[in-house]
C-alpha cells in the first residue's frame, strides 16, 4: 500500500473542507472510495465530475482501479472550472 497525498481544488476543496489531506491506497479507486467515507455529502457529487492527476500525469478515461499510485505521490483532484 502506497501513502501520499491527495490535494483538492477549488469546489472539491470547498466540500472536503481541506486542501489536502493523506491516501494509503494502492490505487486511485481506492483513495478516492476512502475519500467518499471521511467526507460523505457534497464531495461524492463534486467528484462524480472531477479530472485527476497522479504524479503531474492526466488519469483520462482509465478505470481507476487500473492507476497505480506510487510511494509519496499526488493525487490532485481537479473540477470543472468556469471559462477552461
Amino acid at each position: 500500500m502506497a501513502a501520499g497525498t491527495i490535494r483538492y481544488w477549488a469546489a472539491a476543496k470547498a466540500a472536503a473542507g481541506v486542501a489536502e489531506e493523506p491516501y494509503a491506497a494502492e490505487n486511485l479507486a481506492e483513495a478516492l472510495d476512502a475519500a467518499r467515507e471521511r467526507h460523505p455529502g457534497e464531495l461524492v457529487r463534486v467528484l462524480q465530475r472531477c479530472s485527476f492527476l497522479i504524479d503531474g500525469d492526466p488519469v483520462g478515461t482509465r478505470g481507476h482501479e487500473t492507476v497505480r499510485l506510487a510511494e509519496g505521490g499526488t493525487v490532485e483532484v481537479l473540477p470543472p472550472f468556469a471559462g477552461g
